[in-house]
């Protein structure tokens, strides 16, 4: 099948949540941007925010109103701890949130962590056409939503259809 579109170029946002992660050791935030880069993609901008629902939820709006940005990619808070708190900031903000996400990353990473993907409460959506995507935040994690998932949606001549062209417009 001949895609209808070709591929282009992405500008990502790079979200780290975090109480306790810096610049020089976030791996997760890095494997992102390596993964991204290596695709072909832009890192448009890239920061790391406490487990503060409010921080989570300011840095990710400032993004979703920048035009330059096509997608968010969060990486953090999704378990069970008190302290976690990336789906409930970011679920408010989606225009349509879209739930096939996080059953195709949990199925996606019972390969690896068995029965412990139940605690990963991966959420995705779009608001403003730009996709939002929230991960765990280990290494592994990031290196099977990103291959598993992201790599082809994140491309527009990904057929039959893919999260690309909703994030351009297309």
């Amino acid at each position: 099948m001949t895609p209808m579109h070709e591929f282009t170029p992405l500008n990502l946002a790079i979200l780290t949540i975090s109480d306790t992660r810096r610049p020089e050791d976030d791996r997760s935030g890095q494997v992102l941007v390596e993964r991204a880069e290596a695709d072909g993609h832009r890192i448009a901008a890239r920061s790391i925010v406490i487990d503060d629902r409010y921080a989570i939820r300011a840095a990710v709006s400032a993004w979703i109103a920048d035009a330059a940005v096509n997608a968010v990619i969060c990486t953090g808070g999704t378990g069970f701890s008190e302290r976690d708190v990336t789906p409930e900031a970011v679920e408010v903000l989606f225009d349509r949130p879209i739930p096939g996400f996080g059953e195709l990353f949990r199925q996606i990473s019972y390969a690896s962590i068995g029965t412990s993907t139940l605690q990963s409460r991966v959420v995705a959506g779009i608001a403003n056409q730009t996709l939002i995507a929230a991960l765990p935040g280990s290494p592994g994690a990031c290196r099977d939503g990103w291959q598993g998932i992201l790599r082809e949606q994140l491309d527009a001549s990904h057929r039959p259809c893919n999260l690309a062209e909703l994030a351009l417009g297309v």
